[in-house]
């Protein structure tokens, strides 16, 4: 079933020709797909999506055709306002999306969408399995077709990509080594959006894209006081909406227009914005190994794991009062201390040996006395360790409640996809988390489980859920379930609770988180108030995937997104043949790092080879130079076609260099 988007009046519903795009899914990262490749990098897209209301997402008021239709709507207007996004074709500004309902994609629904000559295809269904069966089908159609597919699973992902790449080898024999690699991608927006929501949880903290072997750490600076001045670290990747008369900024998007923060400035801009928070580029290294995410344990690990404190003090006075009646009687009886211990044992065991012989004196019988008392108290203490200790290995797959002096930890609100990962990445940053779920069979219920994470099992909007998850003492919320209203509401009561906490929403619309940022901040103007959405952090990287190139990662911006890439010089017509200081296009691309190893030498992992001393005046270009990532460039450094760089770009930067590699093949 086709359908139309009454917002945009150039509409041909016509099959679609060959190169076209096709996205097939069902919530909102398909949706923001579509319109990613459509007026960012001016594709031709089908949309497939299921027909009328999703029942598994209750929380969207809008059939998919009609929330499609308004999303495609808003973004035409403002890339009408900045002049277009065509790719400078002159069936740009005609072609649009069209638009498929279908309940899954099965062999029919692939063949109506073109599939057997599309150029790329996106799987982003929120089920593993649809996507796997359907990319199946799709490689059967077309071996030649770009598969860009969803999985949370990342090893899963990793088996698939390796099937369907062989799959495509064996039905065209001789496929060139790129197209290969860029065959089959295997994505996770979980995977994608986590580092960036975990890094609204802290002040000023580190942005770090970790992918290929490749480790580039962001850091966001807050706005200088009058006479200082901010570290510029490597380079100034961007302006903040903040500044020192206002530290809460304006949490900008792409319409924002002057009030949103400025991406890839030059030097004169960033020189002239004195007070302002920056974005600046730290360093770029090769990644080590990930490290495991530690366990939120008790201070007296492992007994701290099965006795609880209370009990552990109990035991440890009992002992002291021991040690002190076997002194006492060492000094009053003049026994040896192995004799004297011995028998304040047998009678605080109530063992039976009575000082009643004409050598007992009174002290040996008064210490007897306090040592049968001392027993008295030994026996619930023992029965209450034993309880305990079956207790607690009963309970050792049960949730751990939070402890009562637990301060200074973020409150993770929701434990699906997303909220699962953030976890991960929280607690590999050992940042102490409290989390709240609603569903005890949460997606993420065993991992708390397993890291011991505090787990608050309760409705958020009710009252008594927070104050569980010790939010009075916490230092942020991240509130990330897949409803914007709970979030929202989330948000309100815990401000209402402690004024000035840090949070952080998941929100999907640009215009209700900025009426949402603009109230938040209005009530509460000494709080920090962030929003993100996760189809927009994660849109850009499937977007690039399926241009035939994986971007190492995203960065957030506010809401804005920042991206890095590697790219062959070869093709590039903007950067072949320039200077890496001409190549530079402010509010666009920056040329971060060099790939020095020779072409024939690379391998898949751009930072295989080794580090090295940065260069000087004389560049990578000097005879007998090693290989490895050259990450401080000479400004003067001629690029040539064999070389391979790393860059940080804006989405339509990206998307401009993309579409001068096209047309330059086409000539």
């Amino acid at each position: 079933m086709l359908g139309s988007v009454s917002s945009l009046p150039q509409q041909p519903q016509r099959p679609p020709s060959s190169g076209h795009m096709v996205v097939c899914g069902d919530d909102t990262l398909a949706r923001r797909l579509a319109v990613e490749l459509r007026y960012v990098y001016g594709e031709r897209v089908t949309l497939l999506v299921p027909p009328g209301r999703d029942t598994r997402r209750p929380e969207l008021p809008l059939t998919q055709r009609a929330r499609a239709g308004a999303l495609f709507g808003r973004m035409s207007a403002a890339m009408s306002r900045n002049g277009g996004g065509g790719d400078g074709d002159t069936n740009a500004g005609v072609e649009a999306v069209r638009i498929m309902e279908a309940h899954e994609p099965s062999d029919e629904v692939l063949e109506d969408a073109g599939v057997d000559s599309a150029a790329a295809l996106a799987l982003v269904y929120d089920d593993d399995e649809l996507n796997i069966r359907a990319a199946l089908t799709a490689r059967r159609l077309n071996p030649r077709l770009r598969l860009v597919i969803r999985l949370y699973n990342r090893k899963l992902g990793q088996h698939l990509e390796a099937l369907l790449d062989q799959a495509a080898a064996v039905s065209v024999p001789g496929l060139d080594a790129a197209a290969m690699d860029a065959s089959t991608t295997v994505l996770s927006d979980a995977d994608t959006a986590a580092p960036a929501l975990a890094a609204t949880a802290l002040t000023g903290s580190s942005k770090v894209i970790q992918a290929e072997g490749l480790l580039l750490r962001a850091v966001e600076r807050t706005p200088p006081r009058p006479g200082e001045l901010a570290d510029p670290g490597l380079c100034t990747l961007a302006l903040l909406s903040s500044t020192s008369q206002d530290p809460a900024g304006a949490e900008g998007s792409d319409s924002s227009g002057d009030e949103g923060p400025q991406l890839l400035p030059d030097r004169a801009t960033v020189n002239a914005a004195t007070g302002r928070g920056t974005i600046v580029l730290e360093a770029i290294s090769q990644a080590g190994p990930d490290r495991a995410p530690t366990r939120m344990g008790g201070r007296g690990a492992p007994l701290g794991t099965v006795f609880s404190r209370r009990l552990r003090w109990s035991a440890l006075g009992v002992a002291a009062a021991v040690v002190a009646l076997a002194v006492a009687s060492v000094i009053t009886t003049g026994d040896s201390p192995v004799h004297a211990a011995y028998l304040t044992l047998l009678d605080l065991l109530a063992m039976g040996d009575p000082a009643v012989e004409d050598t007992d004196t009174d002290s040996r019988q008064i210490i007897q006395l306090l040592s049968g008392m001392a027993g008295l108290l030994l026996l619930p203490l023992l029965v209450a360790a034993v309880l305990e200790a079956f207790g607690s290995f009963r309970n050792a797959s049960s949730l751990r409640r939070p402890p009562r002096g637990l301060s200074g930890h973020v409150v993770l609100l929701g434990l699906g996809k997303i909220g699962t990962r953030v976890l991960v990445r929280l607690r590999e940053l050992d940042i102490p988390v409290v989390v709240v779920e609603e569903d005890p069979e949460a997606r993420g219920i065993p991992l708390a489980r397993s890291l011991h994470v505090p787990t608050v099992l309760g409705d958020v909007t009710q009252e008594g859920v927070l104050e569980a998850a010790k939010i009075r003492r916490a230092r942020a919320l991240l509130a990330l379930t897949s409803i914007d209203t709970t979030n929202l509401e989330a948000a309100l009561y815990a401000r209402s609770l402690k004024p000035d906490l840090r949070v952080a929403l998941r929100l999907y619309d640009d215009e209700f988180a900025t009426a949402v940022y603009r109230t938040l901040r209005t009530a509460h103007p000494g709080a920090l108030t962030r929003s993100r959405s996760v189809s927009h952090l994660a849109a850009p990287a499937f977007a690039v995937a399926m241009m035939g190139r994986q971007i190492l990662g995203a960065v957030p911006v506010e809401r804005k997104v920042m991206l890095f890439a590697a790219l062959e010089v070869s093709g590039h017509p903007q950067l072949e043949g320039r200077t890496v200081d001409h190549a530079f296009r402010a509010g666009a691309w920056r040329v971060l790092a060099l790939d020095a190893t020779p072409p024939a030498d690379r391998l898949p992992d751009l930072a295989a080879a080794p580090p090295y001393d940065p260069l000087g005046p004389a560049g990578p270009g000097a005879p007998d130079r090693p290989s490895g990532l050259v990450w401080d460039l000479h400004p003067g450094y001629v690029l040539r076609p064999e070389d391979r760089v790393v860059i940080a770009a804006t989405r339509r930067g990206l998307a401009e260099l993309l579409r001068g590699q096209r047309a330059g093949a086409r000539r």
